[in-house]
């Protein structure tokens, strides 16, 4: 079943759109299932989870980091990580810039933007992302990448206020855009917003990149 939703899902995107299959929680045997199918960009959401799965996994599988990210848990996957996706503050970014120095690598990233009416949700505000750019170590920093925005819309039924919090990020996205010459390292390519639930909203507001879970592998197994 899973390359079949695969293909069904992969199907139905328009060129432009990649899509992050989400892994977490679901056995390697599946994420094999998809991979055999010809997929090979994968999202988890814990960094002890996804390094146990690099480690025997294949090596041309780009793992995407999802998830909120703990500045003590970078180096782990420093090393292999393809896409950090939730960057939501400057002392993360430094612990990346960090360790990939370390890993003498550039480590891509995009900065995740609270723009859900939910108090659970991470990311930064306006004004916290224009001190992060506006800041001298951001300024100076030569082992990240920003590659884009991440966002994650209200978990509700209210299609309206979802299409308004995407179109709030893509203007966010689009700004942004104009002024990445600023920044040598500001790579403004990628827009990623949208899940099982909503990237079909996601992607009529902008989206360049969804992150599909359950859709693929079915419902997850938390225990």
């Amino acid at each position: 079943m899973i390359a079949e939703n695969l293909k069904e899902i992969s199907t139905d995107l328009p060129e432009h759109v990649k899509l992050i299959a989400v892994s977490k929680t679901k056995p390697e045997e599946d994420i094999m299932e998809a991979y055999k199918a010809g997929h090979r960009d994968f999202g988890e959401n814990k960094v002890q989870e996804m390094t146990a799965k690099y480690d025997e996994l294949p090596k041309d599988i780009r793992w995407h980091m999802i998830g909120h990210v703990q500045r003590n848990k970078v180096k782990y996957m420093a090393p292999f990580v393809h896409l950090i996706h939730g960057v939501d503050s400057l002392k993360l970014l430094k612990e990346i810039e960090k360790q990939g120095k370390k890993h003498d690598r550039t480590i891509d990233c995009l900065l995740q933007m609270h723009i859900a009416k939910e108090e659970t949700k991470f990311g930064l505000d306006e004004q916290e992302l224009e001190e992060l750019l506006a800041s001298e170590s951001f300024r100076n920093m030569k082992h990240v990448r920003i590659k884009g925005l991440m966002g994650m819309a209200t978990f509700t039924d209210n299609t309206d206020r979802v299409k308004e919090e995407f179109t709030f990020l893509k203007e966010l996205f689009e700004a942004l855009k104009e002024r990445q010459d600023q920044w040598p390292h500001l790579e403004m390519e990628i827009l990623s917003m949208g899940m099982s639930g909503d990237y079909k909203t996601a992607i009529s507001c902008g989206s360049t990149m969804v992150r599909i879970g359950s859709s693929i592998f079915g419902e997850r197994n938390y225990n």
